[in-house]
């Protein structure tokens, strides 16, 4: 048997002495029986909680004594380089529909186009390049 099964064991065992003195005292301690046993259950579950939460702070508390970083945003060296890659790749088949429909016009919507999507990305990623003030702890770090 497990140290999982233990508490279930248990449970069960109270649930049976239940049932066994209901059996034995008659109906009219129905009530008092099975708010004893939910009392109990109740307990438990209050004691589980409990030691997870008690757990979970530990837990937190070690993290933070060990200087722990939050993870960082998803936004790595990697993404904005595949935007850039698939931005490019992108670009081939939008200027030679732009060309087709449009000429030399068409191409150069289309170039603006992918400029705007880049522009907005690295802004969206950079706040500083519209501010143009840098943060001072991301200098630090």
């Amino acid at each position: 048997m497990s140290s999982l099964d233990a508490p279930h064991t248990d449970l069960k065992k109270d649930l049976d002495a239940t049932v066994r003195a209901r059996r034995e005292l008659g109906e009219e301690y129905d009530s008092a029986l099975v708010d004893s046993f939910l009392e109990k259950v109740e307990q438990r579950i209050d004691d589980a909680v409990e030691r997870r939460m008690r757990r979970h702070l530990a837990e937190q508390r070690m993290s933070d004594a060990r200087g722990a970083r939050r993870p960082k945003s998803a936004d790595t060296w990697a993404d904005r380089f595949g935007f850039a890659i698939v931005s490019l790749v992108l670009a081939i088949p939008l200027s030679a529909i732009g060309g087709a429909l449009a000429g030399m016009s068409g191409t150069v919507a289309a170039w603006v186009g992918i400029v705007g999507v880049n522009a907005a990305q690295a802004v969206r990623l950079n706040p500083e390049l519209i501010t143009g003030r840098r943060d001072r702890s991301a200098e630090q770090d």
